[in-house]
Order: C-alpha cells, then structure tokens, then sequence
C-alpha cells in the first residue's frame, strides 16, 4: 500500500531534528519531531550531495521524500531525497555563522577567561523577575551560603526587546561592582533563546570586567554566550551552585584550616621552647661562674698534675740520691776505717800519704775504727818503688 500510494511517494515533512548520527557508510539517520509526534528518517549517501549544510540537532527542517516501511522492525520511516532549512533553521545558519565570526576574532579563546571567585559577597543575576529560573537561583544560592547578596537585574529576556535590555543588565551589575554574574533564563525553542545568540549581548559578556557564568535554558541548550562567558552552567541551577560555595564545605575547610593552624602553632612553639633551652643551656655553659667554675676545675686538674709531676721527680731525685749515696759511701775514709784501714794526719790535719817530708820527733793522729792514736814520729823507712 505504501509503495503504491502516490501521495506518500513525494511529501514534504517539517520538524525539529533529533538524535542526528553520521554512519560510517555516509548515510544519515535522524529523527524529526514536533509537538504531536515522531518520525524515523534516513538519508542515503547518494542524496547527500544536494544537502547544503550540516545536518545538527534542533534545526527545524523540510524534508522531501518518501514513506516506507523497514521490514526489519516493522515500522514505517521517511526516506529523505531531499532536505531545507526552514525559518528556524535560517535562525540556525545566522547562529553558525556569528558563532564561527567570533571564534576567528578570539573571543571564544580560554586565556581570556576569567576565573570564578573562591568566595563571594555578591551575587549579580540578569534574568527575567518571574520565572522558575530566577527562583531556582535564589533558592540554591540562599540554600548554600545565605550571607551572600543577591543583586537581580529584571532583563526582559525574550523578543525584540530582549537584546538591549540583557546587555543594559550586565553593564548595571558591572557598575555595582558584583563579585560574579549570572546571565540566563529557562529553557525554550530556538526562537525564545534567540536573544542570548546576539552579538551584543556575547560583545557585552566578553567586554566584562566582572566573571559572567551563563547559564541559558536546559543542558542541551547551547547559545553564543554560552562560549564568550567565564563558565558555562547547563541550567541555571547548577549557575548558582558554581557561583556560591555551600558555606558548610567553607566551615569544613575553617575547621581544617584551624586544626592545621593549632598543629603548626604548637610545633613552632615546641620548637621555640626547645631553642629557649638550648639556649639556656649555653647561657649556663658560657656565663661567669660557669666559665670561672671550669676554670677552676681547670687549675685544680693543672694542680693535681703538677703534684703528680712533683712526686715523680722528687722519686726519681731520692733514687739518684740513693745511688750517689751508695757510691759515696764506697769512697767514704769511714767506712775504710770500719774495714780495718786507718787514717794518718800531721799535726795540722793534713793527710799523710808519703814518708817524703816527714821528720822524726813529728806528732801524728792516727784514726782508726773506733778513735784517734796521738802518736811521734821515730823514724822514717822509705820504700823502694820498685817493690
């Protein structure tokens, strides 16, 4: 019935892409949807010639073709011949084309970015005042540190209008001089969200002196801003929870810093307490009574020394002694006497060794062991030498 019907043989089907894969084989599988419904649809490789573009997701497109059934799964699909944009997708092209503008220019460039701050006071939000956006911002960002002042610029974020007055937001905020920014809204089609797409608006992010965090519609939305920004939030939610640290990881981190502080404080007092010592310890080594203490000991040692020293010479002195006095003695006319010797001496004490001079009628002393003779010469035999 399919391939026999002449209507389903040349339609034209439009809708938003979805799920769009490259094969390997050069074919394109995608899906096109809209409010009510679905549909499969493939694209040949041999048609791919007269595709002018890039097939993405969330162009809104025409497709000419025809409708089949794929016997594998039993479902019927859209063999596409041929594929346009259509006024969302004009959008789309406009959107490539400034977003390949602004990359060539430098702005999309990471050493342009400026880093997210630690800690903040104020919290800047351009966005609409009602919405489930700006509520879900104050709540999470009240909810994870309430000391913070959220400062909220009502941008109107959609339709003509919406360009100005974003980029009249982000240069207020700039003037109150917040610490970062939010630049958002909610979710939406490609037309909703076209406001966030304009170069007035990326030039007004980019000239900015204060870090923009965008935050534009749900994780798969994806708008210019969303690369000329500081950092880029998949929902305005988690905008807020990048923005403002929970004040309990903050405490945490205090504690830690604080036990840390304690630790290092009491080793540096430890060890100043233990140079003070040491110190003492030298002051007592090094001080007067100290030094004469030690020099006193000192003269005490030198005094033991030199008594030891006196003790030895004097030994050694008394044992020469002692031999001086044994040789003397062997020499002594005393002990010669004791032998059985005597000593002869004239009148005048004179030691008589020789007959020579000695006259007959001379008195004489003779000493012996045990006392003098008083004796006269009577005559004098002198001895051949010879004998």
């Amino acid at each position: 019935m399919f391939t026999q019907d002449y209507l389903l043989q040349a339609v034209l089907v439009k809708g938003e892409v979805s799920n769009c894969k490259y094969h390997s084989s050069g074919h394109i599988y995608f899906t096109l949807k809209d409010g009510k419904g679905t549909i499969a649809c493939v694209m040949f490789a041999g048609y791919r010639s007269g595709l002018g573009f890039r097939l993405a997701e969330g162009q809104q497109v025409i497709v000419s073709g025809t409708v089949d059934v794929y016997e594998r799964d039993g479902k019927y699909q859209l063999y596409a011949k041929q594929i346009t944009l259509d006024g969302a997708g004009q959008l789309y092209e406009r959107y490539e084309r400034l977003k390949a503008e602004l990359e060539e220019c430098g702005m999309f460039a990471r050493e342009y970015k400026q880093p997210i701050p630690k800690f903040i006071k104020t919290l800047g939000v351009v966005t609409a005042d009602t919405g489930a956006a700006v509520r879900d911002i104050i709540q999470i960002a009240t909810r994870r540190n309430p000391y913070v002042q959220i400062i909220l610029y009502p941008a109107i974020v959609q339709g003509e209008a919406a360009a100005e007055s974003i980029v009249e937001g982000i240069r207020a905020l700039e003037r109150q001089h917040v610490d970062v920014m939010i630049v958002g809204r909610g979710g939406g089609s490609i037309e909703d969200l076209w406001a966030f797409n304009e170069r007035i608006v990326a030039q007004a992010v980019f000239d900015c002196s204060v870090p923009v965090i965008s935050a534009v519609g749900h994780e798969t939305d994806t708008t210019i801003i969303d690369f000329v920004a500081d950092l880029r939030a998949p929902t305005p939610s988690a905008a807020a929870e990048l923005a403002v640290r929970d004040v309990r990881d903050i405490l945490g981190e205090l504690e830690g810093w604080a036990l840390q502080l304690d630790r290092l404080m009491k080793r540096k007092v430890d060890g100043e307490l233990e140079r003070v010592s040491r110190y003492a310890l030298q002051l007592k080594y090094f001080s007067p009574m100290a030094r004469i203490r030690t020099q006193r000991q000192s003269a005490l040692r030198l005094e033991e020394r030199l008594q030891e020293n006196m003790r030895t010479i004097l030994d050694r002195k008394r044992h020469e002694m002692e031999l001086y006095i044994e040789r003397i003695k062997g020499l002594s006319p005393l002990d010669r006497l004791k032998s059985g010797f005597s000593y002869v001496e004239d009148g005048e004490g004179r030691n008589i060794r020789s007959v020579r001079g000695i006259l007959p009628g001379q008195q004489m002393t003779v000493r012996v062991r045990d006392g003098k003779i008083l004796a006269e010469v009577t005559g004098v035999v002198p001895q051949d030498p010879d004998v």
